[in-house]
């Protein structure tokens, strides 16, 4: 279950715009029209000038005048033109990121429901129907994990702790290592269980061993999704195995994994644990 914890949070995006073909073809065009009008007016002038009987001399001041007046209108053009180019890039990049975060499924995903985000700054990248409350199954267990590794900051628990196995915790099923009720691992042994082997009896002896009781971890757990803004949360349990009422969202999911890979980044030492063993060698964890 080691892919359910390994949360990829690079994005590469790559945006080319092509300026050398698009805007000079706007340019060109807009000097066309523009010359077009210049040259009509020119004559325009020049036909009444000639009504006039003007000198060849007034004439040629006339159409020096004309060609700075030109000139002028050209610049003022130009720059009309950058700008209006700027102002195109910069609304397509913003177009772009808006599209990034529309909710659809142009991914053509066959999930229900997904997200992509930052992890460092938390920005969304991706929706897909990011509310739905869902079953989350083992996923659940990232929320037991954080708050694990939170009562090890907080020194409520070490690493070198042994942790008892109870009835309950043995009874478990589903995905787990069979513990024994006779035996012990230490906090560092059931992490390594959790994280790789999903281990449904170990996650619920942790929680047994640090809140009394499985109920109460669970109220942990609730209280935890309430202060991070997990409003689409519901656990029951700290495994996963359905249970009516027991829901989440890929929204919130994305909340609960940012927050345990940013605050405890040591825990991808079991994440990315490929394969290992437990109880000397006798347990394989893959």
């Amino acid at each position: 279950m080691r892919n359910l914890f390994k949360l990829y949070t690079t994005l590469i995006l790559s945006i080319t715009i092509i300026q050398a073909m698009a805007f000079p073809c706007f340019a060109l065009e807009d000097s066309y029209i523009w010359s077009q009008t210049v040259e009509t007016s020119a004559n325009v002038t020049n036909e009444n000038l000639s009504n006039e009987n003007m000198t060849n001399e007034n004439l040629s001041d006339v159409n020096i005048s004309n060609r700075n007046t030109a000139n002028n209108n050209m610049a003022n053009n130009n720059m009309i033109n950058e700008k209006n180019s700027s102002s195109v890039q910069t609304n397509s990049q913003t177009d772009l990121q808006s599209d990034a975060v529309t909710e659809n499924n142009h991914l053509n995903l066959e999930s229900e429901s997904a997200i992509l985000i930052e992890q460092q700054t938390g920005q969304i990248l991706y929706t897909h129907n990011i509310h739905s409350q869902l079953r989350p199954a083992s996923v659940t267990k990232v929320m037991s994990i954080l708050l694990i590794m939170e009562a090890i900051s907080n020194g409520k628990i070490s690493l070198t702790d042994e942790v008892p196995c109870s009835e309950n915790a043995a009874s478990m099923g589903g995905s787990q290592i069979w513990l024994d009720p006779k035996e012990t691992l230490t906090v560092d042994e059931m992490l390594k269980a959790i994280c790789v082997n999903s281990a449904n009896d170990c996650v619920v002896a942790m929680a047994e061993f640090i809140a009394g009781s499985e109920d109460s971890f669970v109220q942990l757990m609730n209280d935890k999704a309430k202060e991070l803004g997990m409003n689409d949360t519901c656990f029951k349990n700290c495994h996963g195995l359905d249970e009516d009422g027991h829901l989440t969202s890929s929204y919130d999911i994305s909340i609960m994994s940012r927050e345990l890979l940013t605050k405890y980044p040591e825990i991808t030492k079991y994440t990315t644990i490929w394969m290992d063993t437990l109880r000397d060698g006798k347990t394989r964890a893959f």
